[in-house]
């Protein structure tokens, strides 16, 4: 039988159907010392004191590695295990696992059989305060927005702050690894890798792979022969999404139509498969006015990452991105079909989205692939400086009075909900940890 991995060990709800203690819950316990240590002392009656706990280990092998502890007048320094009960260590095939070899105490639930071993055992089951597991049951059997929605209000400021903070260095973190992907597919070349996380985000929801797809056709060096001449640009971005195929009643379009087909030749543009839809979205979002939008910023722009890079306001780039769409799209969200005279700006709400979205992600990439902090802290000042999103998920936290007043609040409350509460990591969340602290009490 083979020694279990970490995984298959260590559940991630720590209590059972009949509300009994896992090892996950043991591990959280020991690893934050949440239990009464005074007058410890192991199953054979001999005192024991805990210097250090040891690092909580996440691969195969003991949970905690480099502890030390006092047993009687003897220091062992190794590695602790921890079980629900003594019998799980033969269950688990430890004694035959050399991994296992340095091990210098077995922390259990319960000390329910005597094991052959040199190292002391200490059970815990009378030594933690009822109310912590009653505090995690309650979390983990909770429904609703969120498990701790009743007890989130009494977390201190500076903790929700302090959290917060962790959070948005972990959903950057996470973007950031995306933005590297696209970074190695674009042969490591950082406005082309731009180019197209921007066109992605000009895309939103709906068209995002498709608006990605296109950018991928274009390079930017194709881009920027043609970025003073503005039919030229939207005939490239149009005409790749496949919006240039019919026979036009109007003159623009059908001169956009004219241009496509001679710069495809050209560059031998294969269209990508990734159809843009219109269903299910208001007419400003509509694929055609976005691609006139990007057309635009890439006729006021040239090397835009670099320029954002060196940009010494957020307020500069957004002044950057507040482009409107050439003429004919004032009477005009598709063609062919005139509309009332409405000029179509990029607008606050979507330049926000891109600042939030793409380009804070980017500059904390790039800050991370160099080892430069400097970018990084730049990416987090202007989302500092960024209004707040207003989702479900940040108006459903808003009910709950925390606090979202910039992107800095609305993307760490996002990541909390959607890579914590959601996957009920509570045990991990450091509002689950206050949480759980305030039920340390002592144990009589």
């Amino acid at each position: 039988m083979q020694a279990k991995t970490k995984k298959e060990r260590s559940p991630q709800l720590p209590f059972g159907n009949a509300g009994e203690i896992t090892e996950r819950l043991l591990q959280f316990i020991w690893q934050f010392q949440y239990f009464n240590k005074s007058s410890l002392t192991t199953a054979a009656g001999e005192e024991l004191k805990i210097i250090f706990p040891g690092r909580f280990n996440t691969n195969q092998g003991p949970d905690f590695s480099n502890a030390k502890i006092i047993v009687g007048n003897t220091t062992w320094a190794g590695h602790v295990e921890l079980h629900i009960k003594t019998s799980d260590w033969k269950k688990h095939n430890h004694n035959a696992d050399k991994n296992y070899n340095n091990v210098v105490l077995h922390v259990v639930w319960q000390h329910d059989e005597p094991v052959e071993e040199k190292f002391p055992i200490l059970e815990l089951k009378d030594k933690v305060a009822k109310v912590l597991l009653q505090h995690y049951s309650f979390l983990m059997n909770a429904t609703g927005f969120i498990a701790c929605e009743k007890m989130i209000a009494a977390v201190s400021a500076i903790a929700l702050k302090s959290w917060k903070e962790r959070l948005l260095a972990e959903r950057l973190m996470r973007k950031a690894g995306v933005v590297l992907e696209y970074l190695s597919e674009s042969n490591f070349h950082w406005e082309e890798c731009f180019w197209w996380l921007l066109a992605r985000n000009f895309g939103m929801k709906v068209n995002a792979d498709a608006f990605e797809a296109i950018a991928r056709t274009i390079p930017v060096n194709i881009l920027a022969k043609h970025k003073n001449q503005i039919h030229q640009l939207e005939a490239l971005l149009l005409g790749q999404a496949g919006l240039l195929q019919d026979d036009f009643s109007q003159d623009y379009p059908a001169m956009l139509k004219k241009e496509f087909l001679f710069l495809q030749k050209k560059y031998n543009l294969l269209q990508p498969a990734q159809p843009v839809y219109f269903l299910s979205m208001r007419p400003v979002n509509f694929p055609t006015i976005r691609l006139a939008q990007l057309a635009m910023l890439i006729h006021h722009s040239a090397h835009l990452f670099s320029k954002i890079k060196e940009a010494d306001s957020v307020m500069q780039v957004k002044q950057w991105f507040d482009v409107t769409a050439n003429d004919y799209w004032h009477y005009h969200y598709r063609f062919d079909e005139p509309s009332a005279f409405k000029k179509k700006n990029l607008g606050k709400a979507m330049i926000e989205n891109i600042i939030i979205n793409t380009i804070a992600p980017v500059l904390f990439a790039y800050g991370n692939y160099h080892s430069e902090s400097r970018w990084k802290q730049k990416a987090l000042d202007w989302l500092e400086a960024t209004a707040a999103e207003s989702n479900s998920i940040t108006n459903n936290f808003a009910k709950l009075k925390v606090e979202n007043k910039t992107a800095f609040d609305s993307q760490s409350l996002i990541e909390l909900k959607t890579q914590y509460c959601d996957k009920k990591r509570c045990l991990e969340c450091g509002i689950g940890n206050a949480i759980l602290k305030s039920g340390m009490l002592n144990v009589e």
